[in-house]
């Protein structure tokens, strides 16, 4: 299992004149961070739209064979389980924590837009559209958060690497293939909760906001 220090730590970004470029401009971090926190919570909020228009049509014996949350891909990678530990956790770390989940991810969402087209699912069109739009604000938010982590050092550049092994063919009959698309949603919607949740702490921080406001 990989491991992460949980721990006060010294605040990365000091005021306003702390920047990062943006083409030829360049942009305060807090401008940044909150660009990052608009892209997670717009993830996580396509995340859970998906799932549950999945739900609306999935059949309740495929949910009794669903797999558990400790099978999700990532699972291997701690992570602060609420607020009041994501507070504890230095910013490097919590950096690195989100882009860890975001790299992980990449193959995936990969899967997923893939089987989406075939899905066997009345609003698979909608489906459709959706994945491929969190496949965009995902590539957007990594390449933000490779700027942003840049700026913080090494420990913030770390990346956990949690391969994704559950192939590209999710099954040949409509239960197990709306399982497994199923599942994976129901993984990235967990994910990009601590993704977001990760990235509203850091820009809380960067405001110097009292920890009962972020």
């Amino acid at each position: 299992m990989a491991q992460r220090r949980i721990s006060g730590g010294k605040l990365f970004i000091t005021g306003e004149m702390c920047t990062a470029t943006d083409g030829e401009r360049a942009v305060p971090v807090n401008d940044l961070l909150d660009r990052a926190s608009q892209r997670s919570d717009k993830m996580h909020s396509l995340s859970t739209l998906l799932t549950q228009e999945m739900d609306s049509h999935f059949p309740p014996y495929g949910r009794m064979q669903m797999p558990r949350p400790a099978d999700c891909h990532t699972s291997a990678l701690q992570t602060p389980n609420d607020k009041e530990q994501a507070l504890q956790v230095s910013e490097s770390d919590l950096m690195s924590l989100a882009r860890s989940l975001l790299q992980a991810w990449v193959d995936p969402l990969a899967v997923l837009s893939t089987s989406a087209i075939t899905l066997p699912h009345p609003s698979k069109s909608s489906i459709s559209s959706k994945i491929q739009e969190l496949q965009e604000h995902s590539k957007s938010l990594a390449d933000g958060l490779d700027i942003l982590s840049g700026k913080m050092g090494p420990s913030a550049q770390a990346i956990s690497f949690l391969p994704y092994t559950g192939g590209t063919d999710l099954g040949q009959d409509r239960v197990t293939i709306l399982n497994k698309f199923n599942f994976l949603l129901s993984c990235l919607r967990r994910d990009s909760h601590k993704i977001d949740s990760f990235l509203k702490v850091l820009r809380c921080r960067a405001a110097k906001l009292q920890p009962e406001l972020c």
